[in-house]
């Protein structure tokens, strides 16, 4: 499973209704895994459906620009894109974003 959350900490809260992408690289092709948006708490728990996926390369893509410009504030990424490698399809893959307008982080959370 792949799951992902959003905080942003420049407000100090969850980044919600971020509309977020998922693909899988299938041989030098990027092909649509799953898609959806944030919840109130930031949290996006239906990329994949529960149990194993694939192992490989997979991207996913934060709409933080249209995120940002809802709030009233301009940033310097409109989209933030994450490449990570997925080894053991059974374990939980869990992407955090912490977002501030012209600054992102993320790691491997649990």
């Amino acid at each position: 499973m792949i799951t992902t959350h959003v905080l942003d900490t420049a407000a100090g809260r969850p980044g919600k209704q971020i509309a977020i992408e998922l693909e899988r690289d299938v041989g030098g092709s990027w092909h649509p895994v799953g898609r959806g948006t944030t919840d109130d708490d930031g949290r996006l728990r239906t990329l994949t459906p529960a149990g194993p996926v694939e192992p490989g390369t997979y991207r996913i893509r934060f709409a933080t620009g249209a995120y940002l410009a809802a709030l009233g504030q301009t940033g310097f990424f409109p989209v933030v894109e994450i490449q990570f490698t997925v080894d053991d399809g059974a374990q939980h893959y869990h992407v955090p974003l912490l977002l501030s307008p012209y600054g992102y982080s993320t790691y491997r959370g649990s």
